[in-house]
Parts: structure tokens; C-alpha cells; sequence
């Protein structure tokens, strides 16, 4: 865990988070499958206030203590729940982050409650910054799950679930979101 506790955060989304910052005036950030804080502390310390969900309590215990060491942990909101089922009200982020968390939903079902979770607490203005891996990074002899044709088994018998544009575009409702919208 200490490679997770000490990685250097996303400098695209770092870039991302400011220009959200300059556009829209507000600094109310969701990063979903926070793990040890490696983008929540940085943004914590840009200005942001971070709510950050992980299902892995040393993960949580980790963020809380980066946070401290940062000296902003007066920002930062540690939470052990699933993506599926945020725990605050709807439309109460500026910002959701999705860092390689939606990609590991070991079902077509359970990424669309995702999802759709995400969507209820983002309000018509929230940004969304999703990294997650492409379906190139595996085999192409990868198989999906039977009945689940965009969630592939790993070599470690990981699940990995892929969505295309058009279909993740269907998915967040009634956000205002635009997937085509690029960041620089």
C-alpha cells in the first residue's frame, strides 16, 4: 500500500480541476474509489473540498493521514462506501472524479448503478472526469463475462467492464454532462 500512499496525482486531472475552477466558480469535488488519496490531497490543497469514497478502510485510514501530513484535512471527507450508493444528497458536487474505479464494476448492471449515482448527486453544471482503461490494454482473445458482453476477464481473473461513448452518454441522465466535452 505504500507505492498507492505516496503515487503523484493525475497532472491531467490537476489541469482539469483548475479550469473547472476558473469556469464555474465552485469547489465541491466527489472522487469515487479514492483509494490512499494520491488526487483528493492535491485538490484539497488547490482550494477544493473533497468528499472521497474507497470500499478499502487502510486505503481511507491512508488518505486521512496524507491529508493531515498536507495540512488540509480541514477539506477533505473520507467515506467507506460503494460507488453505487453515494452517502450525501443529490446535485452536492461541482466535480465528480471517477479515477480507474468504474472500469472495475463486475457487471454491465452495477456500472449503470454507478452510474446513474453519479448523476443523482451532480447537478446541471458538474464536470466529470473519468480515467479509466481502454479495452486495448487487454488481449484481444480476452473473453467478457457470459451474458455480459462489455465486462472482460483479466489474466487474474479480474473483471473489467468498458463502455462506449454513446452508451456512457445514455448513462448519466439528466446531468447536463458532456461526454465529447475535452480537456487541454
Amino acid at each position: 500500500m505504500s507505492g498507492f500512499a505516496q503515487s503523484a496525482p493525475n497532472a491531467l486531472l490537476m489541469r482539469f480541476a483548475e479550469g473547472e475552477t476558473v469556469r464555474s466558480g465552485h469547489h465541491r469535488a466527489l472522487d469515487l474509489g479514492c483509494g490512499a488519496g494520491r488526487n483528493a490531497v492535491p485538490l484539497a490543497a488547490s482550494g477544493w473540498n473533497i468528499l472521497g469514497l474507497d470500499l478499502s478502510w487502510p486505503m481511507l485510514v491512508a488518505a486521512s493521514a496524507r491529508g493531515i501530513e498536507a495540512g488540509v484535512a480541514d477539506r477533505l471527507a473520507w467515506a467507506m462506501a460503494p460507488m453505487e450508493s453515494i452517502p450525501t444528497k443529490g446535485q452536492s458536487f461541482d466535480l465528480i472524479i471517477a479515477h480507474g474505479i468504474w472500469n472495475l464494476a463486475p457487471s454491465v448492471a452495477l456500472f449503470r448503478r454507478a452510474v446513474e449515482e453519479a448523476a443523482r448527486v451532480a447537478h446541471h453544471e458538474t464536470a466529470l472526469f473519468v480515467f479509466t482503461f481502454s479495452r486495448n490494454t487487454l488481449p484481444p482473445d480476452v473473453p467478457s463475462v457470459p451474458g455480459e458482453p462489455f465486462i472482460l476477464h483479466s489474466s487474474r481473473g479480474n473483471h473489467s467492464a468498458f463502455s462506449p461513448r454513446t452508451s456512457f452518454s445514455r448513462r448519466w441522465p439528466g446531468s447536463g454532462s458532456n461526454p465529447t466535452r475535452a480537456s487541454n
